[in-house]
């Protein structure tokens, strides 16, 4: 497909914070862009802004017309929409979003990131280095940064800086010269059959690299050392406790809510480097995208100096600020919102927390994303709670994700599960000696606000984590 021959282009789920950044592509590309989706929301303003044409409500076979080139697809609508139904009607090409981006890669130098979790993070930090270092990459995140135009850096070089999703293996469909790999962990078992799944399949991911091309890898993670066959190709590696790793750190600390630490590069100290995102995970994403630069050529001041300006990006650990208007005894807590939602991710969400607020009585809100999910991980979940510095917990009712849940899932587990579990986890800390947290359910995000409002202090750090919808309560909270 020549993506410069295309004159107008029908995106269906436009809002979704991946595919509105193609949205956005394409438009800086004087293309005409349509588009459909169930909701209004701030991102499609942004994209009626900049030009595009959207119907909002259920989708209709009449929004795809016979002069449109091309449709792209978000994964969440299905091929009996009627707009795909439309589009294949009236012969005309249907593209999902991770295909699109496959075909978009093809001529460009691809920088995918990939692995379980730290992805999102990682582009945002990889794009914005080479961006400072002269790069000039075109960058699509799945999330919202400040220093871009949100989801969307459009560079004028051959180099593409893009999150490579494993959910489907979406990844596969990327032309990938460079790989950074964070991690690989279980996920996504309504897709993966188990870890050797997981793993066989990041196994064909890597080898798609050219023997000139680069992985980037975490040598702290096991299963990368030892379950996947490192390709013919340049490899450098980081990490925390392996020191044989090309890029390793010593004398992490933490001051003023900065992390601080200094970089050794293949055995040569460098300039600390500081962090305003906190948890050892944020370090490793820092050290894998700041290899992936470093063998690129670019100069470690930039480096430096970049890792120091960056705030983070929506929905990482995101400070959405203070509750106010309440009683004194209330105001003055401080909300942050995370995407976490794997049990790995929450605990070490959590953990940060506590890190960089030590002195204040940490109230976490989790949200289980997808019922499957939480089924076939929920051991990991009650571990990664019960060992958890979090003085209070409120779980919120499963996010029931459409379209990916088994028929004979759905009934078998609820928050209210993992809380009667937790809880029976947690009388043994007391049998211990050691006071355990609170634990409480709410049914819906109704009740969950509530209860946050009813248990809250003024002294909280409020930390609201998962997937779903459950953002819309921290930011109703400030």
């Amino acid at each position: 497909m020549d993506i410069t021959k295309l004159k107008k282009i029908h995106i269906i789920g436009i809002g979704g914070i991946g595919i509105s950044a193609v949205a956005k592509l394409l438009l800086n590309q004087d293309k005409i862009v349509t588009g459909s989706d169930l909701n209004d929301s701030d991102i499609i303003g942004t994209l009626k802004n900049f030009g595009a044409k959207i119907k909002i409500g259920p989708h209709k076979a009449e929004n795809v017309t016979k002069d449109i080139n091309l449709v792209i697809y978000t994964d969440a609508v299905p091929e009996d929409n009627p707009e795909r139904v439309q589009a294949k009607k009236l012969k005309i090409e249907n593209l999902s979003y991770f295909q699109f981006l496959g075909q978009f890669s093809k001529d460009k130098y691809t920088i995918a990131i990939s692995g379980c979790h730290g992805k999102t993070t990682t582009t945002a930090l990889t794009g914005l280095i080479l961006e400072n270092g002269n790069f000039d990459p075109t960058v699509i995140v799945g999330s919202k940064v400040s220093n871009w135009d949100g989801n969307l850096r459009l560079g004028s070089s051959e180099y593409f800086v893009v999150e490579g999703d494993e959910y489907r293996a979406h990844m596969m469909e990327l032309s990938p010269k460079a790989i950074i790999l964070n991690n690989l962990e279980f996920d996504h078992p309504d897709f993966y059959r188990d870890l050797t799944h997981y793993i066989d399949t990041f196994q064909d991911f890597v080898n798609k690299l050219p023997e000139d091309g680069h992985l980037i890898y975490n040598r702290d993670d096991k299963n990368i050392k030892e379950r996947l066959e490192i390709p013919n190709c340049h490899i450098a590696t980081f990490g925390l406790d392996d020191p044989s790793a090309d890029l390793i750190v010593k004398n992490i600390k933490i001051e003023h809510g900065r992390q601080i630490f200094k970089p050794v590069y293949k055995g040569q100290e460098l300039r600390d480097f500081n962090l305003q995102i906190p948890g050892k995970f944020n370090i490793l994403n820092a050290l894998g995208a700041s290899l992936m630069a470093l063998e690129l050529g670019v100069s470690p001041d930039v480096v430096k100096n970049t890792l120091a300006q960056y705030t983070g990006a929506w929905r990482r650990f995101e400070i959405i600020g203070k509750i106010s208007d309440l009683t004194p005894d209330k105001n003055g807590a401080l909300v942050i919102s995370d995407y976490a939602h794997h049990p790995t991710e929450v605990a070490k969400t959590i953990q940060a927390a506590k890190e960089f607020y030590p002195d204040k009585r940490l109230l976490v809100v989790f949200q289980p994303h997808q019922i499957q999910r939480t089924k076939s991980l929920f051991d990991d979940f009650i571990k990664a709670f019960a060992q958890s510095p979090a003085d209070v917990v409120i779980l919120s009712e499963i996010y029931d994700v459409a379209g990916r849940e088994e028929k004979d899932v759905t009934k078998r587990v609820s928050s209210n599960d993992l809380l009667d579990k937790i809880i029976l986890t947690e009388s043994k800390k007391l049998i211990a000696g050691v006071k355990p947290s609170l634990y409480y359910f709410a049914s819906d995000l109704t009740e969950t606000k509530a209860k946050i409002l009813s248990e809250v202090q003024s002294n909280d750090v409020v930390l609201i984590l998962g997937a779903g919808d459950i953002d819309k309560v921290a930011r109703e909270l400030v």
